[in-house]
């Protein structure tokens, strides 16, 4: 049952993330429509994530007083309409408007499906299970990424947005079912009842930890880096003259990436532990972007996008591992804080490269991000350190 249930939340995290890296493919195609910058068009994204990362605030607390299966199903069905906004906004302002929209309630998706998992499942079996999970995220990126070009390419870009929608009610009615018919996603161990107020107090309280206060930070600076990411199909359509549907395909190495990882989740944990995952994480992304801001060929770009992806899962799931057990008994809440900082992050990363992008080029902003990940990455590793030696004193 457990299974089960972990895989419709899959589903739910497949249109997550396949909402918030539609957009990505679409860049240029808005630009043109819109008559604007790539850096101006890129709004649509950092909308998306603002929403997306202060809505945490709400539903942490909202999934530790009603439930959080039962919040991830509401706000999935929810999301449809949102989405399909999208799909029917006349300007270019409207569409910032309507992603922000969407971004308020898709946000809930992923991060309380982690906390759920969080509650139900031992932390010594949660790593290689979050990797699964993860799979649909995964995949999900990559949809997002590939389909929204070739729908661009045939259909305009509105397209994917209906795709989408459609996509959010069939997943919400299939958690519904399963809410109903699974006992284990109605309250599960470990999950608490309290005010939403209350929840907003506990969230604020958690940030009076040393640990949670170094794993939001990390989180947020990964964020505000891999923001980054929305500028790879634009890169690739401008400097190899691609278009969109090829540039979305090519795209989807990120994703391929993070499927390597997910795959081999329990070999990478086993061998290099958390430390070596969040080094070794740092290293990968650096050469993955560099890899990427010199390719001379198109072709010759797909290893480092690879490499980014299996780099960023190396890292992520280590932090987000981390983040479920910051406080067992407000796992929503701890989880929806890591999402908060995680998503703003990524909001003023893509704000910043925007204008970077639009006055000098995406090849300047990768350098920089290939730098500052392989920082981060080795400084959360002595983090995790100074951390085991502190809970064995």
């Amino acid at each position: 049952m457990t299974k089960r249930a972990v895989f419709l939340l899959s589903l739910a995290a497949f249109a997550s993330a396949a909402s918030m890296r539609a957009t990505d493919t679409l860049l240029p195609q808005l630009a043109a429509e819109f008559s604007v910058s790539t850096g101006s068009a890129a709004a649509v994204v950092t909308a998306f994530a603002i929403s997306y990362g202060l809505l945490q605030a709400v539903y942490g607390p909202l999934g530790d007083r009603y439930g959080k299966y039962l919040m991830v199903c509401a706000t999935t069905l929810v999301s449809a309409l949102g989405t399909y906004a999208c799909a029917i906004a006349p300007t270019l302002d409207a569409l910032i408007l309507a992603r922000f929209a969407a971004g308020a309630t898709v946000g809930a998706l992923i991060p309380l499906s982690m906390a759920w998992i969080g509650d139900v499942v031992a932390y010594e079996q949660r790593q290689a299970l979050i990797a699964r999970f993860l799979l649909g995220q995964i995949l999900g990126t990559a949809f997002g990424q590939s389909f929204a070009g070739v729908l661009a390419e045939h259909y305009g870009w509105r397209a994917i947005f209906v795709v989408l929608a459609l996509l959010y009610l069939i997943v919400g009615a299939l958690l519904l079912l399963e809410l109903r018919r699974n006992p284990i996603t109605r309250r599960a161990a470990g999950e608490t009842r309290v005010t939403i107020l209350a929840g907003l107090a506990r969230m604020a309280a958690l940030l009076a930890h040393p640990w949670v206060r170094t794993i939001v930070a990390t989180v947020f600076l990964e964020g505000m880096l891999m923001g980054s990411i929305a500028f790879i199909p634009a890169h690739l359509q401008q400097r190899f003259s691609l278009g969109p549907a090829a540039a979305g395909a090519m795209v989807s190495a990120y994703a391929a990436g993070g499927v390597l990882y997910a795959l081999g989740a329990r070999g990478f944990v086993a061998r290099l532990g958390e430390r070596g995952l969040a080094a070794g994480g740092g290293l990968v992304l650096a050469a993955g972007y560099l890899a990427l801001a010199f390719a001379p060929l198109a072709w010759a770009s797909l290893p480092g996008i690879l490499l980014i992806g299996v780099g960023f899962y190396m890292l992520h799931n280590t932090l987000q591992v981390n983040a479920t057990q910051m406080a067992p008994a407000a796992r929503g809440s701890a989880v929806s804080l890591f999402a908060l900082c995680l998503f703003t992050g990524q909001s003023a990363g893509v704000w910043m490269a925007a204008k970077v992008v639009d006055a000098y080029g995406t090849v300047p902003v990768f350098v920089a991000v290939s730098l500052g990940l392989v920082s981060l990455g080795f400084g959360f590793r002595w983090r995790l350190k100074i951390q085991a030696q502190s809970l064995r004193a």
